[in-house]
């Protein structure tokens, strides 16, 4: 087994997110062959731990499991790799050891945030983005006649801004009024869009609409079905992505377990989290076709056939 000794020697410096440029339709080797593929990996979760009392999330082992994820992958013929979040479960010293593992996938990477990945201190709370190298926690790409939006859950929370901005403010109220109605996801673990990003996502899907484009969604918490970890403002965010026919999925992660609800032929799709188990792994691939995307599970997650309209 490889250990994380030779995985630190081998890996290099951290991986960045680099420019990507989309990519366009290939021709189709047979009707069957999907338009284009993407892989998906969700809660690594690592810190140099021990597994947490009771049997769950083996943090060390998603260096090795991570590892061998990213060799299976870079064997498909994939256009991008999205990690969906809890990169890390705390402190800061843990993004060097595990983001240097990245560097050896072939393909383009995208990250999303997670709750666990600000569990690094005040100090190092501004950081967090740039240290994975984007720009902002929210943006969106462009490939294969799709629209990726990739959407910042912690956004609006009680532990990602840092401790004199506004937003702490916004997250308590928020979560003491959710609180009130008894809502099972008033969870401090979760978070909210703030209005701005709320503003351009509606407008990233008007755009991806006049340009002719189907959109999926990569965020980190569930937002479908109802759960105790969606997102504060999942109904609201659930209404604004069905509002749109060229909505087609919604991918999380977030809940370890993982998920799956349908409205119509549109898809929310809770992956399950790799740190999960002492030496079972969990991610997928997709494969879009005009119709329907067929996920390809590997380990813990289920594969799955979706209808799309």
């Amino acid at each position: 087994m490889i250990d994380r000794r030779t995985l630190l020697k081998a890996a290099g410096a951290a991986a960045l997110v680099t420019p990507f440029a989309g990519f366009s339709v290939r021709p189709a080797l047979s009707q069957e062959a999907p338009v284009f593929q993407f892989g998906i990996i969700a809660d690594p979760q690592y810190a140099p731990f021990p597994p947490r009392p009771g049997g769950t999330r083996y943090y060390a082992n998603s260096l090795w499991k991570l590892d061998t994820a990213l060799k299976t992958l870079n064997e498909e013929p994939l256009e991008f790799v999205a990690t969906l979040g809890d990169i890390i479960d705390r402190h800061w010293d843990s993004y060097s050891d595990i983001l240097p593992i990245y560097d050896q996938l072939a393909h383009p990477h995208f990250f999303v945030l997670g709750n666990h990945d600000y569990e690094v201190g005040q100090d190092y709370l501004r950081s967090v983005v740039r240290n994975i190298g984007l720009e902002k926690a929210y943006y969106d790409f462009t490939g294969g006649g799709y629209r990726f939006l990739v959407i910042d859950g912690n956004d609006v929370s009680t532990f990602a801004p840092p401790a004199d901005d506004p937003r702490l403010e916004i997250a308590a109220e928020r979560l003491a009024k959710l609180t009130e109605t008894g809502a099972e996801n008033a969870q401090p673990w979760n978070g909210s869009l703030s209005d701005e990003q709320f503003a351009w996502m509606e407008e990233r899907l008007a755009s991806a609409k006049a340009a002719g484009e189907k959109v999926i969604v990569l965020g980190h918490y569930p937002v479908y079905p109802a759960n105790m970890h969606n997102l504060w403002d999942s109904e609201q965010i659930v209404e604004l992505l069905t509002s749109h026919d060229n909505f087609v999925a919604y991918f999380n992660g977030h809940n370890h377990a993982g998920n799956y609800g349908a409205i119509g032929n549109q898809h929310f799709v809770n992956f399950k989290g790799m740190v999960e188990t002492p030496d079972e792994t969990a991610f997928a691939t997709i494969a879009v076709h005009d119709d329907r995307l067929e996920i390809t599970g590997h380990g813990l997650e289920e594969s799955r056939s979706l209808t799309i309209g």
